[in-house]
């Protein structure tokens, strides 16, 4: 298996991981796990977009040598763990009443489904980037 795709694997594999440490630590085991079987299909696709993201770029790195920023991976990265850990963050309020945390988790909680919509959006714009950087680089060959 070509280094891209391990990168791409493992990648989807540690964002499902943040995920659901995340999730659990601020909100318990069995939370984590109601929440994940209600959004599976966000959380999932979220995690393999970004894998896939890891993957191009890892195929990029190696192919031209610090043509494309990680920033751009970094970016929509941490848009999906921020999509992801968000259907969960008005739990905070448990461990954050002091702060004034209130208002901004009932609004994310409110906004939790358009905020997978934004992360799997950052997903696809990062994905159509790399591809075409792939495209723009294989036209040079």
């Amino acid at each position: 298996m070509c280094i891209s795709w391990k990168n791409g694997i493992g990648a989807t594999a540690i964002l499902l991981l943040v995920y659901i440490t995340v999730v659990s630590l601020v909100s318990g085991w069995s939370f984590a796990k109601d929440q994940f079987r209600q959004f599976w299909y966000y959380v999932i696709t979220l995690a393999i977009g970004f894998g896939i993201q890891v993957g191009l770029y890892s195929h990029l790195k190696s192919a031209i040598k610090g043509a494309v920023s990680p920033r751009v991976i970094a970016t929509t990265g941490a848009t999906s763990t921020a999509a992801m850990i968000s259907c969960c963050a008005h739990y905070l309020v448990n461990l954050l009443p002091i702060l004034g945390a209130v208002g901004i988790i009932t609004v994310i909680s409110q906004y939790q489904v358009k905020l997978f919509w934004m992360g799997l959006g950052f997903n696809f714009a990062g994905i159509v980037y790399m591809a075409n950087k792939i495209y723009k680089f294989s036209k040079h060959i």
